[in-house]
């Protein structure tokens, strides 16, 4: 037996690696292994009062805080029998589309791009795509500050609150995000131009449709929070079946949880949205999704980062009437709660995949936490696309470097959800 060994996978949460294993040319398995510590916050949590674990339970993430904090705050608010404002929930949906360019932006051009084009990161790609790369740069500064405005700081802002928000945007703020999303709407197509215009590998490619899950929308809207789940065979759930759908389980070789449904793989993220609910959009990104969408986005999941993009324009083209919606609207109470016993489940869309945060209180305190991530659910998906591209390549006689990069723009389409370092893997034959 011989290993394709990769020892340090970063852009996960935490600490992985990916092992492919060999009996003389054959691939015998592919794992990625996830060798960070379980963070306990299922257990941290227990015995809080809700309103400390919306704040504590966002620290799992610096990249998609506020997706944990509106995760939790929809399984709290349900819990405790709450009805946020309208005002509130505008809001949040403001600060949501604020993270979605943010993450979005800074995943496409910054960390998947590259790959691409041949260059071995962004900065590399300065002399000859400077003007995109601050393009990139300008886009995610943007929905940082969107998500400033909204929940008080760029990473873990506190204002957004069970019931409401401590402080609602003022309209001087919302008249300027409105105006510039409006100035920055080229930037926003130009991302969907380069990732239309370049081919994508067929390595991972599987020969039936894959499965994909996402949220669906209130009110038949694109949007990135709901009380249903779509799975891609037609089929609908509430959220409060989660458990139904993820089945999440041990394996050896990962302290990070897996999950598959009707014991098939299946992918939450960009593609999965769009995959299921991109007859909903409107506008230019209706435009874009209609003329790039192509049945190898069910097979491949390199199209997720095409996905995301367009989700940009989505995002951008939705800022301004979400602005006029907020300031339409006077300020309103903070919503009380009207049980202390109680139960909910709260999902919403990451910019990586359906997140889940459900919990049960029990004279007002947490007495059970469970928070199941989209990476968590995309893992066993990674690995079969992993296997197939490493088959691939191989029998093609590909060089370690080349099955290397192979496998970083396999697991980088998924945009796994700690996006940090410069090189995702090392690939060394043993």
């Amino acid at each position: 037996m011989k290993e394709l060994n990769v020892p340090a996978l970063a852009r996960v949460e935490g600490d992985g690696g990916i092992t492919v294993t060999l009996d003389g040319k054959k691939v015998k398995s592919v794992t990625l292994d996830v060798h960070e510590g379980p963070r306990l916050i299922e257990q941290l949590v227990r015995g809080m009062r809700p309103e400390d674990d919306v704040n504590v339970v966002p620290r799992i993430c610096a990249i998609c805080t506020l997706s944990h904090k509106f995760a939790a705050l929809r399984g709290m608010e349900k819990a405790l029998g709450i009805t946020p404002p309208e005002k509130a929930d505008l809001t949040r949906e403001l600060m949501m589309l604020g993270e979605n360019i943010e993450s979005n932006s800074l995943h496409t051009m910054m960390l998947a791009l590259p790959d691409f084009l041949g260059y071995p990161s962004a900065v590399a790609m300065l002399n000859d795509y400077g003007d995109d790369v601050k393009r990139a740069l300008k886009l995610k500064k943007f929905g940082n500050h969107i998500m400033e405005v909204t929940s008080g700081r760029i990473v873990h802002g506190e204002n957004p609150i069970i019931g409401g928000f401590g402080k609602y945007p003022d309209k001087k703020a919302l008249d300027e995000i409105k105006a510039k999303s409006h100035e920055m709407a080229s930037d926003a197509a130009r991302v969907v131009e380069l990732f239309a215009s370049i081919d994508v590998p067929a390595y991972a490619e599987v020969d039936s449709d894959k499965v994909f899950m996402s949220v669906s929308a209130p009110k038949k809207k694109f949007h990135l929070y709901g009380d249903e789940i779509l799975v891609s065979n037609g089929k609908d759930f509430p959220a409060e079946d989660y458990k139904k759908l993820t089945n999440e389980r041990v394996v050896a070789h990962s302290f990070a949880k897996r999950s598959k449904y009707s014991d098939k793989t299946y992918m939450v993220g960009a593609n999965a949205r769009l995959i299921n609910m991109g007859k909903r959009l409107e506008g230019h990104a209706a435009d874009l999704f209609k003329e790039h969408y192509d049945k190898k986005w069910l097979r491949n999941p390199l199209y997720n980062n095409l996905a995301q993009a367009i989700e940009i324009v989505w995002a951008m083209e939705s800022l301004p009437d979400a602005c006029d919606a907020v300031a339409a609207l006077d300020d309103p109470k903070t919503a009380e709660p009207t049980r202390r016993t109680g139960s909910g489940t709260g999902a919403v869309e990451a910019p990586r995949g359906v997140l889940y945060h459900h919990y049960e209180l029990k004279d007002g305190l947490v007495d059970v936490a469970d928070i199941i991530t989209p990476t968590a659910q995309n893992l066993d998906d990674v690995e079969l696309h992993m296997r197939l591209t490493a088959e691939r390549m191989l029998a093609e006689g590909k060089k370690d470097e080349e099955v290397r990069l192979g496998l970083e723009m396999v697991a980088r389409a998924y945009d796994p959800c700690i996006s940090c370092a410069t090189h995702l893997v090392t690939l060394k034959r043993l």
